[in-house]
């Protein structure tokens, strides 16, 4: 049974205030002058606040380091990249990608009357088939060439295909010759009157005579075989034709 306790406020016998039930030591002595407290400016220190300051500076530091993108850059960037509408479709062209190959195709001038122009396709000027990204490079390339050959294109035209210094490992194969026969536009092909094949190897030949049933033989009519550089300069004028050193 739990004994019986006085409440009482008083001091006398008994009671939780009498000096029998304080237990507490006769002397207490504490020196104010020997107690470690902080400085003034310590107990007002926040150390969170330096980590804050801290990451920001960093953050600002950071984002400092980053340059901005420039309206220089931009319009740097937006020419590396050319929109094309073939076939209906608008297409994009890495010109990054094709600029070593660009010069695979060039004006020649102009034959005859009028704006008879002469388009020279070099093939030597194609890409390694060796490349990994080769398909990558000769799909963009393939873009490229057609939408030049429309911008170069006003009404009737022959197209001169160099052959000549092209290494077989260079040579376009036999699906995307297909492809741009097929992806050039029926006015392009109606207004070409010849297609001249110069220095033509048994390759190309054998391309020609296997893809003879898929072409029509009005296209198969306008190609012309030439050996020489000489009979090439007596069918057309060669001033504005460049004939690369190789060739």
């Amino acid at each position: 049974t739990a004994p019986n306790i006085n409440l009482s406020l008083d001091q006398s016998e008994g009671s939780v205030l009498s000096d029998d039930n304080l237990d507490t030591p006769d002397e207490i002595d504490i020196n104010v002058d020997d107690l470690d407290t902080p400085d003034e400016a310590d107990s007002f220190e926040y150390t969170g606040q330096e980590e804050q300051t801290a990451a920001k500076d960093a953050s600002q530091e950071e984002s400092e380091s980053i340059p901005e993108y420039t309206a220089e850059e931009e319009r740097e960037d937006n020419r590396l990249w050319r929109t094309v509408v073939i076939g209906e479709q608008e297409q994009r062209i890495d010109m990054r990608v094709i600029e070593p190959y660009k010069k695979v195709i060039s004006h020649g001038g102009y034959y005859g009357d009028g704006l008879n122009a002469i388009i020279v396709f070099t093939a030597c000027f194609l890409p390694d088939s060796s490349r990994t990204d080769y398909n990558y490079v000769m799909e963009n390339l393939f873009l490229y060439v057609i939408s030049t050959l429309e911008l170069m294109v006003a009404e009737d035209y022959m197209i001169v295909y160099l052959n000549g210094a092209t290494p077989r490992r260079r040579m376009p194969g036999l699906g995307w010759m297909k492809k741009c026969y097929q992806m050039i536009d029926r006015r392009l092909r109606k207004n070409l009157k010849s297609f001249i094949i110069v220095h033509p190897s048994w390759f190309i030949r054998t391309i020609l005579a296997v893809t003879r049933p898929f072409i029509s033989s009005k296209f198969s009519s306008k190609i012309q075989y030439i050996n020489t550089l000489a009979e090439l300069r007596e069918m057309i004028p060669m001033e504005y034709v460049h004939i690369p050193d190789s060739i």
